[in-house]
């Protein structure tokens, strides 16, 4: 009997563990990851774009209009189940060049309170003409097919009968 009971007591802790480990989430590291050197680390007036890129590799991204400021970003992302993934964590460096001597000017930091939800608009365009009902879709082409081709039909600069 004490071996019966010590086999439900460890088959009972076995499937409670395996339950509680299918709520823990799966998190996703994204985007630029620190190596050696901070970007918080750099030197305003000392580093310059070439130093910039020997310490942390290519930006994340270029200022489209701006080509002198760039961003480094990484963000972390948790996933429960079936859930869509949650942003735990979002850091933006964006350093800025002068124009003319290529040294930094600004390196600023970013994070998930920075960022801004955008309100997309939700119309649409109208199209021209009318509107059809699921009725006349399903039922507007019966009776417009023409007739089959005729052997006169396929004669090159024969005439077609009308």
């Amino acid at each position: 009997m004490s071996k019966l009971r010590t086999a439900l007591i460890l088959s009972a802790a076995l499937s409670a563990a395996g339950a509680l480990s299918a709520c823990s989430p799966v998190t996703a590291r994204q985007g630029f990851q620190v190596q050696d050197v901070n970007p918080r680390d750099l030197k305003v007036g000392d580093d310059s774009k070439s130093t910039v890129l020997s310490k942390l590799g290519s930006p994340s991204a270029v200022s489209t209009f701006e080509p002198n400021i760039w961003y480094y970003v990484s963000q972390t992302a948790e996933t429960y189940t079936y859930h869509k993934p949650l942003v735990s964590q979002r850091d933006v460096t964006v350093v800025t060049f002068d124009k003319e001597s290529e040294k930094v000017t600004k390196v600023a930091t970013l994070g998930l309170k920075d960022g801004k939800h955008i309100a997309y608009a939700k119309r649409e365009t109208p199209t021209r003409g009318r509107e059809m009902t699921v009725l006349e879709q399903l039922l507007g082409n019966v009776g417009r097919q023409g007739l089959p081709p005729s052997e006169d039909d396929s004669v090159p600069g024969g005439r077609r009968r009308e």
